[in-house]
C-alpha cells in the first residue's frame, strides 16, 4: 500500500482525490497549505505527492522547492495539480520541478 499527500485547499477536489485513492488502497495523508504540506512530508515522508500548485500561503511550487530541499525526500515523486491548462502554464509548472502534471478537474 502506497501512502499519498494530497495537498489541496478546495474542499471538493480534496474529498474526490481521497475517495478515489482510498478506494484504490492507498492510504492518504491531506495538507491544505504548503507549508502544511512540506511540514507533513518531513514528518511522514510518502510515497507520493499531489500538490494543488495554486495554495494559500506558500504556492505549490515554492512548497516543492522546500520539499526538493530535503535529503529523505528527493526521491519522492511530486505531481502537480492545477486548474490552469494553458500551455505556457503547464511549461512553466513543469519546468519548476515537477515529475509530472494533472489537470482539474480531475477525471476518473
Amino acid at each position: 500500500m502506497s501512502t499519498i499527500l494530497i495537498v489541496e485547499d478546495n474542499d471538493k477536489n480534496m474529498k474526490l482525490m481521497r475517495d478515489v485513492l482510498q478506494h484504490a488502497g492507498h492510504a492518504t495523508m491531506e495538507a491544505r497549505t504548503g507549508e502544511d504540506a512540506v511540514q507533513m512530508a518531513i514528518a511522514h515522508p510518502p510515497d507520493l505527492i499531489l500538490m494543488d500548485v495554486q495554495l494559500p500561503g506558500m504556492s505549490g511550487i515554492a512548497a516543492l522547492q522546500k520539499i526538493r530541499e530535503q535529503p529523505t525526500l528527493q526521491h519522492v515523486p511530486v505531481v502537480a495539480v492545477s486548474a490552469s491548462v494553458m500551455p505556457e502554464d503547464h511549461r512553466s509548472i513543469v519546468n519548476s520541478g515537477f515529475d509530472a502534471f494533472m489537470t482539474k478537474p480531475i477525471a476518473l
